[in-house]
């Protein structure tokens, strides 16, 4: 039987972040891929980092603090985000953000997104930020990568902590030790009708885009030997894709946090544009066959973000995803909804604007409480028709501060720790841009960590 320090299940970026941390430690590591490539769900997502008081907000003249990052935090979470967690992220995120400068990962630009007071949105390319921690795996001997590797099983010795892996390669089960512990960073249940049906069957319906390899695999792991669940209640759906985004290319636009509006197939609107996109995504879910669209103007065109992955809007143009038109008339008969609701919705979100006072639904800000809408009314008009998504699960094992899995009773589990999507707890019953791969960097760190402080099993 092989012996390591430390065995990570998962090569999405908490796994990473945890192979490089503990590598760079001196930590004997394997880390077992189920797939044939790293990433899972990171390398799909819009690559969004949610941090405060960076190097590139200063630049951008941004006024940003850890404190207001973790009040946004709560306030999105609906106060549901156990509260010992988001502390453990506002302590860390600002030294986890230079760590993964530091690590080679690239930056782009910074933008205001969902939950966040101010722009708080550090965009990385995710493919770029897996592959420049992989190249530096690669020159740590001491960490070992096995790929088509999936973890069937774990388990414990006779002081009931957690030191053995069990895991398949070509068919054939092997077992390897982990003095120092196991860090479960295998994502979450996306792709798992079993698990969603169980836990969201509201959810039936919404497209399924996560990673191929999340099937919840970790979350029975950890469940097994008393691992405790939480935020299950809270799962939503991320609204914002088209509906053909099931295919091979997922295109997904953001334009209500830009000055969008949201209306149903009977031309009305039916939320407030600028809460988070969890929330949006179960309000679009009630609404008739679960059509909407979103329409917007030019001005709020003329706000696209170039190779943005939420906002570059012209490429939605671009692949002809777009409805376009140069009168509402014309725009209401290419999304097939009553003309005269259509423009009675628009005109009375325009006097809100106006008034300062949104009547409807309350929206005062373009996302959280930042950014002023304006008025759509300049020609051409846009309507982009857009569903929900099961792209991620952001809810699961429940970790306590040092990302150690904990039971029913708040007590740790030896030797078993989580990090990243199959975690829950952290968002509460919202979710804020950014904060999903802030947790996988944050609390990959912090597991192995501790880990590596443990005393080592005999």
């Amino acid at each position: 039987m092989e012996s390591y320090d430390l065995i990570i299940l998962g090569g999405g970026l908490a796994g990473m972040c945890a192979a490089v941390e503990a590598g760079e430690a001196g930590a004997r590591v394997l880390l077992l891929e189920k797939q044939d490539e790293l990433g899972g769900s990171t390398v799909l997502s819009s690559g969004y980092m949610a941090f405060a008081g960076t190097d590139m907000q200063e630049k951008e003249g941004t006024i940003d603090s850890t404190e207001s990052l973790m009040d946004d935090m709560i306030e999105v979470g609906g106060g549901a985000n156990d509260p010992a967690l988001v502390i453990a992220y506002g302590q860390h995120q600002l030294e986890t953000y230079n760590w993964l400068v530091n690590h080679g990962i690239e930056f782009r630009s910074l933008e205001a997104v969902s939950g966040h007071s101010v722009p708080r949105g550090h965009i990385i390319d995710p493919h770029q930020a897996i592959q420049s921690l992989y190249r530096r795996v690669k020159q740590l001997s001491n960490v070992t990568i096995l790929f088509d590797a999936p973890a069937k099983r774990l388990l414990e010795n006779d002081d009931g902590r957690i030191d053995r892996v069990i895991y398949e390669v070509e068919g054939a089960e092997q077992t390897a030790k982990a003095s120092k512990g196991v860090i479960i960073a295998s994502g979450g249940f996306a792709k798992s009708e079993e698990l969603l049906s169980q836990f969201a069957p509201q959810l039936k319906g919404a497209l399924r885009i996560g990673g191929r390899g999340n099937h919840g695999d970790g979350l029975r792991m950890a469940c097994e030997h008393g691992g405790w669940l939480k935020d299950l209640p809270y799962l939503n759906g991320t609204y914002g894709f088209h509906p053909t985004a099931a295919g091979p290319v997922k295109s997904q636009g953001l334009a209500f946090y830009k000055g969008a509006i949201m209306v149903n197939q009977l031309g009305k609107r039916f939320v407030n544009e600028s809460i988070s996109y969890k929330l949006l995504g179960k309000a679009a879910f009630e609404q008739p066959d679960c059509v909407t669209f979103q329409v917007w103007d030019q001005i709020v065109m003329d706000k696209s973000v170039h190779d943005d992955p939420l906002y570059d809007l012209q490429l939605l143009k671009r692949r002809r995803l777009l409805y376009q038109a140069d009168t509402l008339e014309d725009l209401a008969d290419c999304i097939d909804v009553p003309l005269d609701v259509l423009e009675e919705t628009i005109s009375r979100y325009n006097q809100g604007v106006l008034d300062g006072e949104d009547a409807d639904f309350g929206r005062k800000t373009l996302t959280h409480n930042y950014g002023k809408p304006t008025p759509i009314e300049k020609a051409p008009f846009y309507a982009f028709e857009s569903t929900v998504a099961m792209l991620a699960t952001y809810a699961g094992v429940s970790v306590n501060p040092e990302a150690k899995v904990v039971n029913p009773f708040g007590e740790p589990i030896l030797g078993l720790f989580a990090a990243g999507e199959v975690t829950g707890g952290f968002h509460g019953a919202g979710y804020m841009t950014g904060s999903s791969l802030g947790k996988c960097a944050v609390f990959g760190r912090i597991a192995v960590q501790v880990a590596l402080k443990e005393v080592a099993v005999k």
